[in-house]
């Protein structure tokens, strides 16, 4: 969902996705960036190699920040632009505004216009994709995947688990869940409080946005965009689901979390260790977007979520992107969607991706992170 417009301006992996052939990389501090070549409409990623991605020598040495880093906490370690503007089987590969790992080998991404795509984790070209729709059948404004397969009941004709996805729209809002082949199979209650106007405080357009399920898989939450009706303009609510033992969800407690001033929170994604990343969004036009990557508590020790900043995003380096639009960072645009990958050297591998509203302007952009959480 394209954010809405600020008032005033702004104020300042899995294995797979760690290897060459997906992402523009950072290369050395004695090198200019290596760039991806656009592919043609229809094609997958461009398979361009990459150099690498961290800085060992003199820069480091010296106390100077590698090339890749955006803050002492996160680097950039490559983009792709290949996805843009691109079809796969006839639907639209953008409007991305939620990514989850699947199972082994793919990424699930989920398009804002009900498109759910399987995505090949090393690579990222798309392998599949399932329509959704609600129970009238009528298109969602999808914004939150949960991949849930080690939870799932549901088993296939050899007995073994499917897994379901569980997606969250915020045309009411509403949770849903959805077989693999995006069969509607069920939907979780939701407070009335947090119900879009008249029926409840939410705002249109503002609702549910992110979606996760904490580690063990017992607690799913979903974060509202932008502040209730009523509430403060900084304060964002943050709703909780408790798994059965039957395996359904019920109603668990209810957080609040407090943005910077003029954003909204366009992502939540658990941590290994059950901690959240955030990601707060916001837009100005003539400007362009604010993208910030918080760190904020375990759910469970309270019902205030505290937060730290990672990193701004327009303080990473911008290894040749350009924008189409004003930007404070030519590697800045509307990213929604973010999943937790891997590890790699004690870091966590954090794959983001930018939603282009299907707009000329704007770009289905691919960020590889590396984040000391």
């Amino acid at each position: 969902m394209r954010p809405r417009t600020l008032r005033t301006a702004l104020a300042t992996l899995t294995a797979g996705l760690a290897a060459t052939g997906c992402l523009t990389a950072a290369a050395p501090a004695t090198a200019g960036p290596s760039t991806v070549a656009a592919g043609p409409s229809t094609a997958g990623p461009s398979t361009s190699a990459v150099g690498p991605a961290a800085v060992v020598g003199p820069a480091a040495a010296q106390g100077r920040p590698p090339a890749d880093a955006c803050s002492p906490a996160v680097s950039l370690t490559g983009f792709t632009d290949a996805l843009d503007k691109t079809t796969y089987d006839g639907a639209y590969v953008g409007n991305l505004s939620a990514l989850a790992p699947d199972r082994r080998g793919s990424l699930a991404a989920l398009s804002d216009r009900s498109s759910l795509f399987r995505l090949d984790a090393r690579t990222l070209k798309p392998q599949g994709v399932v329509t959704l729709a609600d129970e009238s059948g009528a298109a969602l404004d999808s914004e939150g995947l949960v991949t849930d397969l080690p939870h799932s009941r549901l088993r296939s004709s050899g007995g073994t688990p499917t897994g379901t996805y569980l997606v969250s729209s915020e045309t009411e809002p509403s949770v849903r869940r959805y077989s693999r082949t995006g069969e509607l199979l069920g939907r979780l209650p939701v407070p009335d409080d947090l119900r879009t106007a008249p029926e409840g405080r939410g705002r249109a357009n503002g609702s549910f946005e992110g979606l996760t399920l904490l580690p063990g898989g017992r607690t799913l939450l979903a974060s509202m965009e932008y502040p209730l009706d009523g509430d403060p303009a900084d304060l964002v609510r943050i709703q909780s689901w408790q798994r059965t033992r039957h395996g359904d969800f019920r109603l668990g407690a209810q957080y609040t979390y407090r943005t910077d001033p003029g954003l909204g929170i366009s992502e939540v994604t658990a941590t290994p260790d059950g901690r959240l990343l955030v990601l707060e969004r916001g837009f100005t036009a003539g400007v362009g977007n604010t993208v910030r990557l918080q760190l904020a508590d375990r759910p469970g020790r309270g019902t205030v979520l505290h937060k730290r900043l990672l990193a701004d995003l327009a303080d990473c380096p911008a290894l040749g992107a350009t924008a189409k639009q004003p930007q404070p960072n030519p590697l800045l645009d509307n990213f929604e969607g973010m999943a937790v990958t891997g590890r790699s050297g004690g870091r966590l591998e954090v794959l983001v991706v930018s939603d282009d509203n299907q707009n000329a302007v704007q770009t289905t952009r691919f960020l590889r992170l590396r984040v000391r959480a």
